[in-house]
């Protein structure tokens, strides 16, 4: 029974703080008159959970209490330092003292920027009696899933197992042994709606476990059986069936099209979330179908994509004062957001933007690009480089305010636009939606503290070219008055108290942005193109960006990485986590490292990468069974070592793995064949998901079909590269979208590049030596083991690669 409720990932069901999902969950055994609850509707959920949460706290509170939180590096773990619960860490010390005391372990588990963690946490932590009934019959500890993602992939499996669903923040209670007894997610403090609250649940807790303790554990132990033996598939054969990953990836195609909202773009209804990696899968299909000759469909898969994109862009989930996106929007329009900001979205959002200007050259969507990167060099890069993790949804209206609310740093009421615009205001009130009520139609969300009344959130609701003909007024002479007006809202934004930030390194997120500002180095032009359809700043150089990833990639070799062990640290906040790096760290580094090194960088990233593919392998293939496991299986305190395979809110790193071993065995020629296996066997392990559930894995599907394709295209430039003509030709390379195609740029005169390609790639250092001309640079488009003729100039590769 337990295996047939086995979800993939909870990032497959649940979403960051989405409130559809914030509802509670009991084992159908448990003693209580309501034993399982269904998500319900966005407005009955926000109703509950903020009634009766009378504030969240500014920052600045009496420290009455102090517990052993206070010496931790977490910035959610340190949100609770100060409770009167007397927490503990994840670690043996709880894990003893349970077992001392023979009590059940309450378990929480969230992050800094998660909206409900904190009303919870002011319901339920603070108050001084839900913290007795903790601290006399429990062992209480905190987790922050983004610092211990393997903790929290254990108990989430198992609450989406028994339950069908879950959430952040995620409660569960264990035996002092560590076996799940019960989960769920936020409750209430006290009975409401028939739901019973946070107290009756501790009672019950402690009533059974005093009658029922044997049974309880044993349940437990059933269930963590149950799910290892689910989740650590194996491959019955070498490699998938043939034919099966085109028509995964046909299916996952088809599944998205029946999904797709034709009025506001986007897969899904309400609340919507960006999902990269749809688009992603979307533009593959589209770019195989115009290969293959069926141009119709080919267009109408890029469609879905540009309407998404710029309805995305278009909507108040994108900061049109700031940059960036928010983490999702609760209608489906894409109007009114959950306002916190994730580094793992921007990173993604900005490679698929950076993707569709390369197909359509529309410099709207390389405008956005440059908005998402510009917003982080601003806001979340540090000073030696590293790149934070997150901003919150929830600040102070004001210094000294007394609570926090959602938005309040990014929305606006009328008069405040019109104070601070003057004559521009009409204008920008009605291309942005600006209405003095204001524009969140209460319809669709509960503001049950009125937070949003008489509030608006920017939305552009018609093109910019039809809102420059509404006012008679030439499109340069609009937008200009438009960028005038975000600047000045920017620098009265500034003022606000802002939003927490957490400033938490976390590497696997760090290589999804160091390869969006690795590819937005040579995807976008050098000078400005035209005038900004967004953040009203002087854009930056592209060659900038490749600093910015550079740097990001040098912060975590320095800091995050250990010489001698060649092992990455997963995190990085006053020092490395105490966590090791998990799979997503190694699988999404070495994607950004090989993006860097594509993209115009250094050949030691391209040396790193495989270094780090090598210890991979070492640390998580199953060398039997294929796939990667997602821990190292060291630590015992981890009850499950999962092959992970959902593509998410974050691809999976399989599905990423697969990819870079292709692009490695592009490169490498010495161990292409043992790239090529190993994806195979990956992807066997995955068969069935991929025959009956393609929907869940678009990027492994992209993966899958990757591998099929009989000889990857590879683009070999071969000059000096301190040159500007090597850069236009790089530029050049990169110039069409092609994610089966390399990009190997070579200088001849560097002996220790070449003494790379010789020890890796003895053919392409051999191409590199013939063809080398120290007057000029060589490209040569080679497939199917044959190579064009060299070209010299960067149109007539432009020409090349677009036939």
């Amino acid at each position: 029974m337990l295996k047939r409720l086995i979800f993939p990932s909870s990032r497959h069901f649940i979403s960051r703080n989405s409130p559809k999902y914030k509802s509670n969950f009991l084992p159908s055994s448990w003693p209580l008159s309501i034993v399982f609850y269904r998500p319900i509707k966005v407005s009955r959920v926000c109703a509950m959970a903020d009634e009766g949460n009378s504030s969240n706290t500014a920052s600045s509170k009496t420290q009455k209490h102090t517990n052993r939180l206070a010496a931790e590096h977490s910035p959610y773990l340190l949100q609770h330092a100060h409770n009167p619960v007397n927490w503990y860490p994840w670690g043996e010390e709880a894990f003893s003292e349970a077992r001392r005391r023979d009590v059940p372990i309450f378990l929480s588990i969230g992050y800094s920027t998660c909206h409900w963690c904190h009303v919870m946490e002011e319901e339920s932590f603070e108050d001084e009696e839900v913290a007795k009934l903790l601290n006399d019959w429990f062992v209480s500890i905190k987790v922050d899933r983004e610092e211990r993602p393997d903790v929290d992939k254990v108990y989430m499996t198992y609450v989406q197992a028994m339950y069908g669903g879950g959430g952040w923040p995620l409660s569960a209670f264990l035996s002092p042994d560590l076996k799940p007894i019960m989960g769920g997610t936020y409750f209430p403090p006290d009975d409401k709606y028939g739901r019973p609250g946070f107290k009756t649940i501790l009672r019950r807790v402690k009533e059974a476990w005093d009658t029922r303790k044997d049974e309880l554990i044993g349940g437990g132990t059933f269930a963590i059986e149950q799910l290892s033996e689910a989740l650590s598939a194996t491959a019955r054969s070498d490699r998938v069936p043939p034919g099966l990953p085109e028509m995964a990836l046909q299916n996952c195609a088809e599944h998205l099209v029946e999904s797709f909202d034709s009025k506001y773009g986007g897969f899904g209804s309400s609340p919507k979330f960006p999902r990269p990696v749809e688009i992603q899968l979307m533009l593959y299909h589209s770019k195989k179908l115009k290969g293959n000759g069926m141009l119709s469909e080919a267009k109408e898969d890029l469609s879905m994509v540009l309407q998404t994109l710029r309805c995305m862009a278009m909507g108040g989930i994108h900061d049109h004062i700031g940059g960036g996106f928010h983490r999702y929007s609760v209608d489906e329009c894409w109007h009114v957001p959950h306002f916190e900001k994730m580094l793992y979205d921007q990173g993604q959002l900005a490679n698929v933007y950076l993707d569709v200007f390369s197909i359509t050259k529309d410099m709207i969507y390389s405008s956005v690009t440059r908005d998402i990167l510009d917003y982080l060099r601003r806001d979340m890069i540090g000073p030696n480089g590293e790149i934070f993790s997150a901003e919150d949804a929830d600040s102070a209206e004001f210094e000294g305010a007394s609570r926090k609310k959602e938005g309040a740093f990014y929305i606006w009421t009328s008069q405040e636009v019109e104070d601070i615009l003057g004559e521009h205001a009409p204008l920008f009130k009605e291309h942005y939606y600006i209405k003095p009520s204001g524009n969140c139609d209460l319809s669709r969300i509960s503001d049950p503290h009125n937070e949003f009344t008489g509030k608006n959130v920017l939305i552009e609701r018609y093109c910019t070219t039809a809102m420059a003909s509404k006012f008679d007024m030439p499109i340069d002479n609009y937008l200009t008055i438009l960028g005038m007006c975000r600047q000045k809202l920017f620098n009265t934004r500034s003022k606000r108290p802002r939003p927490q930030l957490d400033d938490k390194v976390i590497v696997s997120w760090n290589g999804l942005v160091i390869s969006s500002f690795a590819k937005a180095s040579k995807v976008l032009k050098s000078e400005q193109e035209g005038t900004r359809f967004y953040f009203p700043i002087v854009g930056t150089d592209p060659k900038e960006y490749m600093e910015v990833a550079e740097k990001a990639a040098t912060f975590i070799r320095k800091h995050l990485y250990d010489q001698q062990t060649r092992k990455l640290y997963h995190s990085f906040r006053k020092g490395p986590s105490k966590a090791p790096g998990f799979l997503d760290d190694y699988a999404f580094l070495i994607s950004g490292l090989l993006d860097m090194y594509e993209y115009g960088s250094s050949i030691f990233w391209v040396a790193w990468a495989i270094e780090l593919q090598h210890i991979q392998d070492e640390l998580f293939l199953d060398k039997e069974g294929g796939g990667y496991f997602n821990t190292e299986g060291t630590d015992p305190s981890v009850l499950l070592r999962v092959k992970e395979d959902h593509d998410g809110a974050e691809p999976s790193g399989n599905s990423v793995s697969v990819i870079n071993l292709v692009r490695l065995a592009s490169l490498v020629s010495k161990q292409s064949d043992d790239y090529t296996t190993k994806a195979e066997r990956l992807l066997a392990v995955f068969e069935k998901r991929l025959k009956d559930t393609a929907m869940a894995l678009p990027l492994m599907c992209c993966g899958a079909d990757m591998l099929t394709v009989p000889s990857r295209k590879q683009v070999v430039l071969v000059g000096h590269k301190s040159t500007p003509e090597f850069e236009q030709m790089l530029s050049a390379a990169h110039s069409s979208y092609d994610p089966n195609k390399t990009v190997i740029h070579i200088d001849p005169s560097d002996v220790e590049e070449m003494g790379f390609w010789e020890e890796n790639n003895d053919k392409i250092a051999l191409m590199a030596k013939n063809n080398f001309a120290p007057d000029r640079v060589v490209a040569l488009v080679c497939q199917n083991f044959t190579c064009s003729p060299a070209v010299h100039d960067p149109k007539s590769l432009e020409s090349l690669l677009s036939r």
